[in-house]
């Protein structure tokens, strides 16, 4: 059911940014909620995909800082990423998806992190 995995996402997020916090970086939120209308813009400018899993609040972009500084590099989100991935057999990170066939191959999205529906 939606709603359940839904639930599962928002405290998983939750874990994910008192994680990222106790490691000692900070975070804000990026985009976690994408219209219709937003994905087919995106979808059409190749930057992304008209079924994101953010019309379903299954996925948030954050953006990492470390002493104050924007972290973009995907390297830097990596342990944020494997510990994602270990909270929830279908989580998936961003940063992966060059390795998980998921988006164009050498694509990834360090930022993006997603529960996929079975």
């Amino acid at each position: 059911m939606l709603t359940t995995l839904q639930f599962a996402f928002a405290r998983n997020v939750a874990r994910l940014i008192e994680h990222i916090f106790l490691s000692g970086y900070t975070c804000t939120l990026g985009e976690a909620l994408r219209t219709q209308e937003m994905a087919d813009l995106y979808a059409a400018q190749g930057k992304g995909i008209k079924n994101s899993l953010h019309l379903k609040r299954l996925a948030i972009d954050l953006n990492l800082f470390f002493d104050g500084k924007y972290l973009s590099d995907t390297e830097a989100y990596r342990p944020f990423g494997v510990f994602w991935v270990s909270l929830h057999p279908q989580n998936r990170w961003g940063g992966d998806w060059d390795k998980d066939n998921v988006a164009d191959p050498g694509e990834n999205d360090g930022n993006h992190f997603e529960v996929r529906e079975t």
